[in-house]
Protein backbone atom coordinates (compact mmCIF):
# COMPACT_ATOMS: atom_id res chain seq x y z
CA UNK A 1 0.00 0.00 0.00
CA UNK A 2 1.24 3.20 -0.80
CA UNK A 3 0.06 7.19 -1.34
CA UNK A 4 1.20 10.18 -2.86
CA UNK A 5 1.18 13.55 -0.47
CA UNK A 6 1.43 16.96 -1.10
CA UNK A 7 3.42 19.20 1.54
CA UNK A 8 5.82 21.91 1.49
CA UNK A 9 4.92 22.39 -2.36
CA UNK A 10 6.47 19.41 -3.47
CA UNK A 11 4.82 15.75 -3.82
CA UNK A 12 6.01 12.59 -1.87
CA UNK A 13 5.35 8.75 -2.37
CA UNK A 14 5.12 7.38 1.01
CA UNK A 15 4.51 3.72 2.43
CA UNK A 16 3.93 3.26 6.13
CA UNK A 17 7.48 2.71 7.99
CA UNK A 18 9.17 4.87 5.93
CA UNK A 19 11.24 7.64 7.26
CA UNK A 20 11.30 11.16 5.02
CA UNK A 21 12.76 14.41 5.13
CA UNK A 22 9.88 17.27 4.50
CA UNK A 23 10.12 21.00 4.75
CA UNK A 24 9.27 22.63 8.21
CA UNK A 25 6.28 20.92 9.77
CA UNK A 26 5.07 22.66 13.38
CA UNK A 27 4.87 20.53 16.55
CA UNK A 28 7.98 18.89 18.83
CA UNK A 29 9.24 15.48 18.19
CA UNK A 30 6.76 12.27 18.79
CA UNK A 31 3.68 14.65 17.90
CA UNK A 32 1.56 12.53 15.49
CA UNK A 33 0.74 14.88 12.64
CA UNK A 34 -1.82 13.96 9.43
CA UNK A 35 -0.73 15.15 6.33
CA UNK A 36 -3.06 16.43 3.20
CA UNK A 37 -4.02 16.63 0.51
CA UNK A 38 -3.74 12.96 -0.68
CA UNK A 39 -3.49 12.75 -4.47
CA UNK A 40 -3.24 9.09 -4.89
CA UNK A 41 -4.04 5.96 -2.85
CA UNK A 42 -2.75 2.24 -4.18
CA UNK A 43 -4.28 -0.37 -2.36
CA UNK A 44 -3.14 -3.65 -3.38
CA UNK A 45 -3.96 -3.08 -6.81
CA UNK A 46 -7.03 -0.59 -6.48
CA UNK A 47 -5.90 2.70 -7.51
CA UNK A 48 -8.38 5.50 -6.11
CA UNK A 49 -7.48 9.21 -7.19
CA UNK A 50 -9.27 12.63 -7.21
CA UNK A 51 -12.76 13.14 -5.02
CA UNK A 52 -12.68 9.14 -4.74
CA UNK A 53 -10.52 9.34 -2.12
CA UNK A 54 -12.34 12.00 0.25
CA UNK A 55 -11.58 13.19 3.62
CA UNK A 56 -8.29 10.58 3.41
CA UNK A 57 -5.00 11.79 5.61
CA UNK A 58 -1.43 10.25 5.96
CA UNK A 59 -0.46 9.72 9.80
CA UNK A 60 3.08 10.30 10.78
CA UNK A 61 5.61 11.21 13.37
CA UNK A 62 7.55 13.88 13.72
CA UNK A 63 11.19 12.29 14.94
CA UNK A 64 13.54 15.08 14.59
CA UNK A 65 13.98 18.58 13.42
CA UNK A 66 17.19 20.16 11.48
CA UNK A 67 18.59 21.86 8.91
CA UNK A 68 19.28 20.97 5.20
CA UNK A 69 22.86 21.39 3.83
CA UNK A 70 24.31 24.95 3.11
CA UNK A 71 23.58 26.18 -0.48
CA UNK A 72 25.93 28.80 -1.40
CA UNK A 73 24.66 31.52 -3.88
CA UNK A 74 27.23 34.10 -5.81
CA UNK A 75 26.21 36.70 -7.80
CA UNK A 76 28.65 39.12 -9.89
CA UNK A 77 28.37 42.39 -12.33
CA UNK A 78 31.37 41.65 -15.20
CA UNK A 79 33.85 44.45 -15.14
CA UNK A 80 32.46 46.31 -12.05
CA UNK A 81 33.99 44.06 -9.00
CA UNK A 82 31.01 44.09 -7.97
CA UNK A 83 30.34 40.48 -5.96
CA UNK A 84 28.13 38.77 -3.23
CA UNK A 85 28.75 35.93 -1.71
CA UNK A 86 25.60 34.43 0.54
CA UNK A 87 24.24 31.17 1.99
CA UNK A 88 21.00 29.19 2.95
CA UNK A 89 20.32 26.52 5.32
CA UNK A 90 16.67 25.41 4.84
CA UNK A 91 14.36 23.96 7.68
CA UNK A 92 13.71 20.22 7.34
CA UNK A 93 11.45 17.94 9.69
CA UNK A 94 12.43 14.28 9.75
CA UNK A 95 8.79 11.79 9.79
CA UNK A 96 8.03 8.11 9.98
CA UNK A 97 4.45 7.58 8.38
CA UNK A 98 2.72 5.27 10.53
CA UNK A 99 -0.13 4.74 8.53
CA UNK A 100 -2.74 5.65 4.89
Amino acid sequence: MYAVIATGGKQYRVEPGQTLTVEKLAGEVDDTVELRPVMIVDDEGAVTAGTDIGERAVTATITGHGKGEKIRVFTYKNKSRQHKRRGHRQHQTTIKIDSI
